[in-house]
C-alpha cells in the first residue's frame, strides 16, 4: 500500500519542486490530486501532472524525496530527537556468517546542523559496555562511569556514519550543503537519480536515489584508511517503514570495497522523546 502511494505520488512531488522556490512553502503545500481525481473538491483548482518532463534539477529532486520522507517542517519536528535501538552485526546479522553482534540505544538531539547534533551510542556486548558521546564537534568514550579516548578506526566509522548518512541529504540546506546532479542511472533494473551532496568541510556523498519511490537506495563516499590511501564504502538500504509520519529505513548495510563489513537492523525508534543534557557531557566535565 506504502508503495503504490508513493509511487502515485512521486510525479506530484517532482512537480511541486518545480513550481516552488524554497522547501518550507513546498512541504507545507496541501497535495493535489490529478485532474481524473473525481474527489477533488468543486471549486478547488487541480494542477495537472507532467509526467513527460524529465530534465529536473538537483534540488527538484531533493526537495521531492524531502517531501516523500515526511516533509522538511515534519522532518524537523518530529526528528528534533529520539532514542533508536537495535542490534550491530558484523558482518551480518545472519547465520552463517556472523562474528560479532552488539545491542545497542542511540540516543540523539539535533542541533541547527550536523556538526551541532548531540549523539550518544551505548553498545553492548557479551563481554562489554560501552559508550561513545558526540557534542560539540568532538567525541569520546564512557565505560563504568569513566571517559576514555576511542580507538581511531571506531573514531572513524561514528564520524563517517554521522556524515555520510541519509540525514546529509534530507538537512542539505540546514548544513550548507551544495547539490549537484551527476545524471540519471540504470542500474539491476533500477531507474536512479545519482546526486552529489558537498557540505562546508567538503565531504562529499554521492546518493542513487530511485527514480519510481524517490527513496535513497544507497551512498557511497570515500574515507583514508589506516595505510592513508581513500577506501571506498557503500552504504545500502532497506525494509523502509513509517515511524511517526517520516520514512525511515530499517535494515542498513555498509560495504568496504564492494565486501560487506557490517550490518544495522532497527529493532524501534521513537522520536519527540525529552533527553537530559546530561547524558552528552563527559564525566569529567
Amino acid at each position: 500500500m506504502l508503495r503504490s502511494f508513493l509511487a502515485s505520488t512521486v510525479f506530484f512531488a517532482l512537480l511541486l519542486g518545480c513550481t516552488l522556490t524554497n522547501s518550507a512553502a513546498f512541504a507545507q503545500r496541501p497535495a493535489k490530486p490529478a485532474t481524473t481525481d473525481k474527489t477533488a473538491p468543486k471549486n478547488e483548482k487541480v494542477e495537472k501532472v507532467d509526467k513527460n518532463q524529465k530534465n529536473y534539477t538537483a534540488q527538484q529532486i531533493a526537495e521531492s524525496a524531502i517531501f516523500i520522507y515526511g516533509s522538511r517542517p515534519l522532518l524537523t519536528q518530529i526528528r528534533r530527537n529520539g532514542v533508536e535501538r537495535g542490534r550491530i552485526c558484523k558482518p551480518t546479522c545472519d547465520v552463517p556468517g556472523k562474528t560479532e553482534e552488539a545491542s545497542y540505544e542511540r540516543k540523539f538531539v539535533r542541533g541547527d546542523s550536523v556538526d551541532k547534533d548531540k549523539i550518544r551510542l551505548d553498545q553492548k556486548m557479551p563481554t562489554l559496555e560501552y559508550s561513545l558521546v558526540y557534542g560539540g564537534g568532538q567525541l569520546w568514550g564512557i565505560i563504568n562511569g569513566a571517559a576514555f579516548i576511542p580507538r581511531q578506526d571506531a573514531v572513524n566509522t561514528f564520524l563517517a556514519q554521522h556524515r555520510h548518512s541519509i540525514d546529509t541529504f534530507l538537512r542539505y540546506k540546514e548544513n550548507g550543503s551544495t547539490l549537484s546532479l551527476v545524471g540519471r542511472d540504470k542500474q539491476k533494473g533500477l531507474d536512479l537519480y545519482v546526486l552529489d551532496v558537498v557540505d562546508k568541510d567538503k565531504q562529499s556523498t554521492r546518493f542513487y536515489i530511485s527514480a519510481k519511490s524517490l527513496h535513497v537506495l544507497w551512498l557511497e563516499y570515500e574515507e583514508a584508511t589506516d595505510t592513508g590511501a581513500p577506501g571506498k564504502y557503500t552504504r545500502r538500504f532497506f525494509d523502509y517503514r513509517l515511524a511517526q509520519g517520516t520514512l525511515v529505513p530499517y535494515k542498513t548495510v555498509l560495504m568496504e570495497e564492494g565486501k560487506q563489513t557490517q550490518e544495522i537492523r532497527i529493532l524501534n525508534v521513537t522520536f519527540g522523546i525529552k533527553l537530559d543534557d546530561s547524558l552528552f557531557k563527559s564525566p569529567e566535565a
